[in-house]
């Protein structure tokens, strides 16, 4: 769905391109986290990819044809959801909705969205009336998610669609943006958060100083980077004790099965690392 090849952008002025030879794919149904720290190129990237700056360098392609190929079409087929919350504040939530909504082509019937639905799905189906300049920050961050979804496109752009939200509500967006990807809507999420990375993304690309260092699952880099350790939690007398243990090293597996056959082990943990700790082993830099 998504072909990116050498795409480079440099700001007038500036002394180094913001965004430097980079190259993905991304098929139908995928979801795909750009992670990276502020000042990495991630929002440089996305704005090139909806035509928010012109492409300077390298080819965009969606579903084979050329970004530049596309007029005001494209922005019927792509769907934005900035992180920081752009709404008319005189209008109700509904309205925002609606009035976004009418800026698109019709589509058929069973590729409407329902605004009250969605309003409903989200946990703002109490403040479906109420001006959305009186909406908390929380709030109007699950609208703006909604509006970019009102028109059923067919490409997603989500910038830290979790930002300001409570884990409750923040797993109801969650299940709103997978439900997309099984109906076969690709997604370009850029976040900070490492959670919503990983158990939302297929893949996920880690971008440095405008360049993607790696891409690849959660899973497979965070097994690359990880010890291959267990650490055992277990009581030692009175006491708790922990140690950490290979199942490839034959006396660990021997310590191990002896610590479960006597009943003493209370917990266990593989060391596989987390996102945050394989990007500053690619960079030598953290995330935040």
């Amino acid at each position: 769905m998504i072909e990116v090849e050498d795409l480079t952008f440099c700001y007038r002025g500036g002394a180094a391109p913001s965004v430097r030879d980079v190259s993905f794919r991304v098929p139908k149904g995928e979801i795909l986290g750009i992670l990276g720290p502020s000042g990495a190129g991630k929002s440089t990237l996305q704005k090139v990819m909806t035509k928010l700056l012109p492409l300077q360098q390298g080819s965009i392609r969606y579903d084979g044809v050329r970004i530049d190929a596309y007029g005001r079409d494209l922005f019927a087929r792509i769907g934005v959801s900035f992180e920081h919350p752009n709404l008319f504040p005189k209008l109700s939530g509904r309205e925002n909705l609606t009035c976004f909504l009418g800026l698109y082509p019709p589509r058929p019937p069973d590729q409407r969205e329902d605004p009250d639905a969605l309003m409903d799905e989200v946990g703002l189906g109490d403040a479906k009336d109420k001006l959305a300049g009186d909406y908390s920050k929380g709030m109007k961050q699950r609208l703006v998610l909604l509006r970019a979804l009102m028109h059923s496109p067919d490409i997603l752009f989500l910038d830290e669609p979790l930002s300001g939200l409570d884990p409750a509500t923040g797993e109801r967006v969650k299940g709103l943006i997978d439900a997309r990807r099984r109906r076969g809507v690709t997604v370009i999420l850029t976040t900070h958060n490492m959670t919503l990375a990983d158990q939302l993304c297929d893949r996920v690309a880690f971008m440095h100083e405008g360049v993607i260092v790696d891409i690849d699952s959660p899973r497979a880099l965070k097994l690359r980077a990880g010890d291959h350790t267990l650490r055992v939690e277990y009581r030692d007398g009175g006491s708790l004790a922990s140690a950490l243990l290979s199942p490839s090293s034959e006396p660990d597996r021997a310590r191990l099965e002896e610590l479960f056959s006597a009943g003493l082990v209370e917990t266990v943990h593989s060391q596989e690392a987390t996102l945050e700790q394989v990007f500053i082993q690619l960079t030598g830099r953290a995330l935040r």
